[in-house]
């Protein structure tokens, strides 16, 4: 059986290490990683990920724009998308109500109940 594969977007370093170490361990996804947005976009178009965690606040192209990109191209609008953001749940809800995406995880997050959160967005 093959695993599941994950990509994971998010330009902090510590934060990429810890949710692979959690994905990989725990959920047993294999997990690919990318530090911007456009390395993202890249990784996701030549590797077809099962899913994509994406970091909502990065530098020079945010997730939201990522996510906008995603689903604009034809190769990789079918990817379901999870939400990692900083931003308080209540401003999440309201704000990412309009857009499909397969969940929203804010940060910080419970390392030990990630996979499962991750599983969960999934289905």
């Amino acid at each position: 059986m093959t695993s599941k594969q994950i990509l994971v977007i998010d330009d902090e370093d510590d934060i990429r290490q810890l949710i692979q170490t959690c994905l990989e361990i725990m959920g047993g996804w294999k997990v690919l990683t990318a530090t911007s947005g456009n390395q993202g976009l890249l990784l996701a178009q030549s590797s077809q990920p099962d899913a994509i965690l994406l970091d909502v606040m990065m530098p020079y192209m945010d997730g939201l724009t990522t996510f906008e990109k995603l689903q604009a191209n034809q190769i990789t609008k079918h990817i379901p998308v999870i939400l990692l953001t900083a931003r308080g749940r209540t401003n999440n809800e309201r704000l990412f109500k309009d857009i499909d995406v397969k969940g929203i995880i804010s940060k910080p997050f419970n390392p030990q109940k990630l996979a499962i959160q991750v599983a969960a967005a999934l289905n």
